[in-house]
């Protein structure tokens, strides 16, 4: 019954100029996708996977992006001057030291403040430990603090044995809030600030406290870090400082922050198994997404062959056909992005207190949507090309 609508639908189409199609094509592409709930289930369910999987990994790129750039994004000074051969700056190590005295002889050079990090045995109040990234800075004079405090306060960190740590790691550092006791490469320390959802990379814990302190903690000399930051006076060029500084620092790197973000960001994304298997897994959910909806839409089409057969017969053109597909495409996808996309925000807010940073923003959700629609476009073509291939003499010898 339905596909005697279908064929009337079409001949009426048929038979009608070109706007009486075009307002008829959609309707028939609505009947022909919606004729075999079966068939649509399957398509939806593949192009709701593919939305998943394809949010879930775009998710997590732009999550460890933003990530692995936290420090840098949240560190004022236009130059970063860094050991030879650092990959990342969760890669760190120390400077030979008094480089601050060297590049504030720079003409051009306003402001250099030592950041010290490295990495350091958190031993747990309750037993056990685990190994964390300590980082220690001036913020008074213009160095890196501690962000998103939600409980105590960075002027705490002053007093003695205080640091802050994230609650996305209480679990795994063995602390539940203010006070809570722990000790650092035998140093004994208090919880003196908390943050949220300050996380690494590479699922070490961050823990700030003062530079001084972090020197300690570390093994450093007193005028020895592990980066120096460089503010620069506002009519200073940038390039020519900067190499300025190479030339006098010659057992250094000089960087500008957004070449040291780069940096960071390629290194464990291009040059480590996690960001293979990112791409890996990006790569995997377009193919799934392209190979289940082609196949349905094919099947469809085959199912409805005769009927197609019997539009061109009654003059409809092979455009007409392809334009019905194609909204068949399109339907699918709109309905099934729709799901995805509302399963994927659903999982994106279980995530939000585990150390799992997955980020979803408008232009991603767009760009996603776009990706959708083209996966479903292109999986159309085997259906498109086994209707034009149709002769419509075909349904006279029935």
């Amino acid at each position: 019954m339905q596909a005697r609508t279908a064929i009337e639908g079409g001949a009426d189409a048929a038979a009608a100029g070109p706007k009486r199609r075009l307002r008829m094509a959609p309707k028939l592409a609505y009947r022909n996708l919606f004729h075999d709930k079966v068939s649509l289930f399957v398509t939806l369910i593949g192009i709701v996977f593919s939305v998943v999987l394809l949010s879930f990994q775009s998710g997590i790129y732009l999550g460890i992006e933003r990530t692995i750039a936290a420090v840098l994004d949240q560190t004022k000074g236009e130059l970063w001057v860094v050991p030879i051969g650092t990959k990342s700056v969760d890669d760190p190590s120390l400077l030979p030291g008094r480089e601050k005295y060297t590049v504030l002889s720079v003409p051009g050079v306003e402001n250099v403040e030592t950041l010290s990090m490295g990495f350091a045995r958190w031993r747990k109040q309750h037993g056990g430990a685990t190994t964390v990234l300590v980082v220690g800075s001036d913020w008074n004079a213009g160095g890196l603090k501690p962000w998103n405090v939600i409980d105590g306060s960075v002027d705490q960190l002053a007093a003695p044995k205080m640091v802050a740590v994230d609650r996305t790691y209480f679990k795994d550092l063995d602390v539940k809030g203010l006070g809570d006791p722990a000790e650092i490469n035998g140093m004994t320390v208090k919880v003196g600030a908390i943050t949220n959802k300050i996380r690494s990379f590479t699922t070490m814990p961050y823990i700030f406290t003062t530079l001084g302190r972090a020197q300690i903690m570390l093994g450093a000399a007193q005028e020895q870090g592990s980066y120096a930051l460089v503010s620069l006076k506002p009519d200073a060029d940038v390039a020519k400082v900067q190499e300025t500084i190479q030339a006098r620092l010659p057992d250094a790197e000089v960087l500008t922050r957004e070449s040291f973000r780069n940096r960071s960001i390629n290194y464990w994304l291009f040059h480590t198994a996690a960001g293979s298997g990112l791409i890996a897994g990006t790569a995997l959910a377009i193919i799934v997404g392209i190979v289940i909806v082609a196949q349905t839409l094919y099947a469809s089409t085959k199912d409805h062959l005769n009927e197609f057969a019997t539009l061109r017969a009654l003059g409809a053109s092979a455009g007409y056909i392809i334009q019905v597909i194609l909204l068949q495409a399109l339907f699918s996808a709109i309905v099934g992005y729709a799901l995805g996309m509302t399963l994927t925000l659903g999982i994106f807010k279980l995530a939000e207190n585990t150390t799992l940073n997955v980020v979803m923003t408008p232009g991603l959700a767009g760009l996603l949507f776009a990706t959708t629609i083209a996966m479903c476009m292109f999986a159309a073509i085997s259906a498109i090309f086994k209707v034009i291939r149709i002769d419509p003499a075909g349904v006279f010898s029935r």
